[in-house]
This record gives structure tokens, sequence and C-alpha cells, in this order.
């Protein structure tokens, strides 16, 4: 897998490769994800020591690391509450989902945006990655 050109600069300057972690698809979701453009070679999750990027097909969220407060394993879900991009009415928390699995809810200090485009700030946000543990025990400080 490549990595952006914004991680390679990084890397020359820690010393340090960021870790990634790939989208967990369900096989029976795949196809309505890939009509959206969500497909395994454009959802993953990366970390390295100064930022947290994550890419679920057009859309990125990028935050420093100081910004995450807290990363806990959550799950498994309702499939209509945690396929595709979802945003909760109640707190605003995004959902980036590939799978009705155990994912990971990652906190924010302070809300965030995905881009290229958003309307609202969202305090945390709901990643279906293979390695859920993995990560929350990662982004936790």
């Amino acid at each position: 897998m490549a990595t952006s050109s914004r991680f390679r600069v990084r890397m020359r300057h820690t010393g340090r490769m960021p870790e990634t972690f790939a989208f967990a698809f369900d096989r029976v979701y795949q196809p309505l994800l890939a009509l959206a453009g969500i497909f395994p070679g454009r959802a993953d999750v990366m970390v390295d020591d100064d930022e947290l990027r994550v890419r679920f097909g057009m859309l990125t969220l990028t935050t420093p690391r100081s910004n995450i407060a807290s990363a806990q394993v959550t799950g498994p879900h309702n499939p209509l509450k945690a396929i595709g991009v979802r945003t909760s009415f109640t707190d605003r928390g995004l959902t980036f989902g590939s799978s009705a699995g155990r994912t990971t809810c990652i906190l924010f200090q302070q809300p965030v945006r995905t881009r290229p485009f958003d309307v609202a700030r969202h305090p945390g946000l709901t990643v279906s990655v293979e390695r859920p543990d993995d990560l929350a025990a990662l982004l936790n400080p």
C-alpha cells in the first residue's frame, strides 16, 4: 500500500513508520459500499507519532494525536446503524463502517470535520478496522 507524501516527510523526521489499519469488510455489504467508492484499497486508518489520518472512500479525516481523548472497542452493531458513513443525531458522532462487527470508537478533545466536505464537527469517530483492539491500544494515552 502506498503512503502519502505527508507521511513520507514525517517518517524522515521521526524515523518511525506509521501504523496502518485496514477496514474489515463484510462481504454482504461490500457491493453496496463499492457503489459509494468505498472498497478495501480506499479505506484505512494511519497513525504516526503526530497524526491520525482516516480515509474512507473519498472522505478523509485528519487530526493531531494530541486531539485524541480516548479510544475503546465497541460492538457488534446493528448493520442498519453501522454500515457506510453515518452521523448520530444524538451526539453528532461519525461512523465509517464496513462491518457490523467490533469497532474502535475514538473520542476527540476538540470536534473534527471530514474532507472534502462536512456540515458538522464530530466529537467522535467509530471505525470498523480489522484490529480494533490494537488501534484502541495505540491511540490511548
